[in-house]
């Protein structure tokens, strides 16, 4: 009987979430607001001489979901300023009212998704693991998300259907990746794998799939698919995911963070990144800028822990196999 009860609960559960992304707040958040300008388009680039040698202390991440990790705040001046130069990003898009282009590295200046995005998680981290690395480690990320999106725009088996289905506004957002954000991100990926280590993977994402319980399957597929399509080991590149502005903070898809939670039963190598804390803007969606420095620190913290846990289990592999 209670095995009934919890099954009729579980799909209760999940259509909420379903009806909440038929036609919810993620929806109306982008209807009325169809053009989304967080930054004015100028000042971006940070050029740098490319680089051109592999370098296994170029440790580089990949970030990728919806409009939190596309980065949702505007950009402060604070954003702007002590920027190390160990600290960079491939463009993904061009920019083109910047000069920077597809597939190169720059200083990694915000907006670092596309232009007229604004801050991300992404952003902190990168300056926080540059913080807390050696001076000989140089830090990299690519990102390329979609505000609104579900993750299953980022399954190659679903996207095209999803994005014909899909809003005007989603789909003048994947343009920019050629109606294949997933392929994109891949391309870069191997690019960036000539110069340097993939070494985790960061995401963001959840409101439009919002209480979803199939939701960490789906995320498996995908981690999965970029592990094997850039040749990984989920040993060696853990998949790290942020919770959403949480109910304290008054999110309003808080309910997906106990969905969030489930994340390490289902991939034994993903990590959770708490959000509780993290200041919420007031569509209660998206975090304030303060909020994406904070949870993009985090985002950090976590990696750094799991990168020692890594280290540590190489470790011991290593002195077992020596003993033999």
């Amino acid at each position: 009987m209670k095995t009934i009860f919890l099954t009729v609960a579980l799909s209760l559960f999940a259509c909420l979430g379903y009806a909440q992304d038929k036609k919810g707040d993620v929806t109306s958040f982008y209807e009325k607001n169809t053009v989304l300008n967080y930054n004015d388009g100028k000042n971006a680039a940070g050029e740098i001489e490319q680089p051109t040698k592999f370098d296994p202390n170029f440790h580089i991440y990949l970030c990728f979901g919806q409009s939190n990790m596309e980065g949702n705040a505007r950009i402060e001046p604070q954003d702007l300023e002590g920027i190390n130069t160990r600290f960079k990003m491939m463009a993904a898009v061009d920019f083109n009212n910047t000069g920077r282009k597809m597939g190169k590295w720059y200083v990694a200046v915000p907006p670092l998704c596309r232009e007229y995005t604004g801050l991300t998680p992404a952003d902190y981290f990168g300056r926080t693991m540059v913080e807390k690395t050696p001076e000989n480690i140089s830090i990299g990320v690519i990102n390329v998300s979609i505000g609104g999106c579900s993750i299953d725009l980022f399954d190659e088996d679903k996207a095209a259907d999803y994005i014909a289905k899909s809003a005007n506004w989603l789909q003048n957002f994947c343009k920019s990746y050629d109606n294949n954000p997933y392929c994109r991100l891949i391309n870069m990926a191997k690019e960036a794998q000539k110069v340097g280590v993939i070494k985790g993977i960061l995401l963001h994402q959840g409101c439009t799939d919002n209480g979803q319980r199939d939701w960490p399957e789906r995320v498996k597929l995908v981690y999965e698919r970029m592990l094997k399509d850039l040749g990984l080991e989920a040993q060696q590149c853990p998949l790290l995911v942020g919770e959403l502005l949480s109910q304290q903070d008054n999110g309003c898809c808080s309910l997906h963070n106990s969905v969030i939670a489930t994340m390490p039963l289902v991939i034994p190598t993903a990590y959770v990144v708490p959000s509780l804390g993290c200041p919420g803007n007031f569509d209660k969606l998206h975090f304030t800028a303060e909020g994406y420095r904070e949870i993009g620190r985090r985002y950090a913290e976590v990696m750094l822990k799991a990168e020692k846990s890594i280290e540590a289990q190489g470790g011991k592999k290593a002195k077992k196999s020596k003993k033999k």
